[in-house]
C-alpha cells in the first residue's frame, strides 16, 4: 500500500490514561475557545488526514509553504494549517506554554506553543490564491484573520463529533478498508457537488484501470450557491445504491472546509487522499476553483512541480455528451466538435434544480435529480 505521506501517518490521539491526566490539569492551562474549522482541522491533525503536520505550522514552515509550496524539509505541502488568535486570547501564552483547546464548551485539545508569529495578509493570499482580490473568498478569509499564529503540536483528547459517523472514516481505517477488499490500486474522487452524468463517466472511466473507486464528498464550510453537504452526501448514497458495484466502490466524507484554492489547493486535495491510502486521485477542469481566478487546466500543470507526490494524477481536460457517439465521452476519445456536443454545465444544472426542474435523464440520473429535490432548498445560503 502506497506510504502515508511524509512516510509515517500521524497519530495525536490521546489515550485514555493520558486525557484523563489532561483533563485533571485543563484549568491550569490558558483555554482558548475554537470555532467548528479550528476545531476540525484538529482533528483532521490527530487522524493523520494531514500527515505528517502533528499540529499547526510554525514560522519556519508557513514561510516556505508559501514561497515554496513545501515543508522546511522538503516535503511537498501547499495549503497553510495555522491557527489564528488574538493577543488577548492569548492572555500571556508564550513560547513553551501549554494552551487548552476547547470547543462547545468541552476540553478537545491542547497545544504546545512552538512559535507565535505575525504574518503578512497580502503574502499569504498572493502565494496561496494568486490574489488579493477580496471577492475571493479565501482572501475574504485571510483578510478576516487574527493578529497572531501560533504554531505547535496538538494532542486530542476529545473528538468534536460529526452528523455523519456512518459515513465517516479516517486514515486508518480507509487503509484497512481498501486491504480487505484487496484493492491494490485506489482512485480518489474529490467532490463539493452533487453528481451528474459527466462525474459519473470520469469515475468509471479512472475506475478501470484501478482496483476500487474512493468516492470522497467534502463536508464542511463553504460558501453560498453551494450545495448543502446533507444534499451531496444523500445523492451520492443513491448513485451509488443504484449505479456501482459495491466491490469496487467506497464513499466516506472529508470533513473540512473548501478553501478554492485551485492549483494549491489540488495539491492539497491529492495529499489528503495519499493518507486515505489512494494511488490516484481525479483532478478535472478548473479543480477547486471559483470564479475566473484560475486558468482551466493551472489545477493539471501544477502537478509537474511536484513529482515527487507518489500519489497519480489522472487529469480529465473535458467531458461531455456527444450526439454523433450518441454516448458521454472525452477530447481522447471523441474526433466530433460544435453542436455535436453537448457540455455538463454546472450553472445550467443548478439553475433548472434551483427552480424545482429536474435535468434532463441524459444530464443526470433521475433518482439522483429527486433525491436533490427533496430538499426544499439544496443550496447553502
Amino acid at each position: 500500500m502506497i506510504r502515508p505521506h511524509g512516510g509515517t501517518l500521524i497519530d495525536r490521539i490521546a489515550t485514555e490514561k493520558e486525557s484523563e491526566k489532561t483533563l485533571n490539569e485543563f484549568d491550569d492551562y490558558i483555554s482558548i475557545e475554537l470555532d467548528r474549522e479550528d476545531a476540525q482541522e484538529i482533528d483532521n491533525i490527530a487522524y493523520g488526514v494531514f500527515s505528517p503536520l502533528d499540529g499547526f505550522l510554525n514560522n519556519g514552515d508557513f514561510e516556505s509553504v508559501l514561497s515554496r509550496g513545501r515543508l522546511t524539509d522538503d516535503t511537498p505541502w501547499t495549503i497553510p494549517i495555522v491557527l489564528d488568535l488574538d493577543e488577548s486570547e492569548m492572555n500571556g501564552a508564550e513560547q513553551g506554554s501549554t494552551l487548552g483547546l476547547v470547543y462547545n464548551g468541552h476540553p478537545t485539545a491542547t497545544l504546545e506553543i512552538d512559535d507565535i508569529f505575525q504574518f503578512n495578509r497580502a503574502q499569504f493570499s498572493v502565494q496561496v490564491f494568486g490574489t488579493t482580490d477580496t471577492n475571493h473568498p479565501g482572501v475574504e478569509n485571510v483578510n478576516n484573520m487574527k493578529e497572531f499564529l501560533v504554531g505547535g503540536k496538538i494532542r486530542l483528547i476529545r473528538d468534536i463529533g460529526n452528523p455523519y459517523p456512518d459515513y465517516t472514516l479516517g486514515p486508518n481505517q480507509t487503509r484497512a478498508l481498501f486491504k480487505e477488499k484487496g484493492w491494490k490500486t485506489v482512485v480518489a474522487f474529490q467532490t463539493r457537488n452533487p453528481p451528474h452524468l459527466g462525474h459519473e463517466y470520469v469515475q468509471k472511466t479512472a475506475l478501470s484501470i484501478t482496483d476500487g473507486l474512493f468516492i470522497n464528498p467534502l463536508i464542511g464550510k463553504k460558501k453560498s450557491g453551494d450545495f448543502k453537504d446533507e444534499v451531496i452526501l444523500e445523492s451520492y448514497k443513491v448513485l451509488m445504491d443504484n449505479y456501482y458495484r459495491a466491490d469496487h466502490a467506497a464513499m466516506s466524507v472529508l470533513h473540512t472546509e473548501m478553501r478554492y484554492g485551485g492549483p494549491k489547493e489540488a495539491i492539497h486535495h491529492a495529499i489528503m487522499r495519499k493518507n486515505f491510502g489512494c494511488t490516484h486521485f481525479i483532478v478535472g477542469r478548473d479543480h477547486a476553483g471559483v470564479g475566473d481566478y484560475y486558468g482551466p487546466f493551472d489545477a493539471h500543470a501544477i502537478f509537474d512541480d511536484y513529482p515527487d507526490l507518489e500519489i497519480s494524477p489522472i487529469f480529465f481536460k473535458s467531458f461531455f455528451f456527444c450526439k454523433k457517439c450518441n454516448s458521454i465521452a472525452n477530447d481522447k476519445v471523441c474526433p466530433h466538435s460544435g453542436d455535436e456536443l453537448v457540455n455538463f454545465a454546472g450553472k445550467r444544472i443548478r439553475a433548472m434544480l434551483r427552480d424545482g426542474q429536474s435535468p434532463p435523464a441524459d444530464v443526470m440520473r433521475p433518482e439522483v435529480a429527486q433525491t436533490i429535490l427533496s430538499f426544499g432548498n439544496p443550496f447553502v445560503e
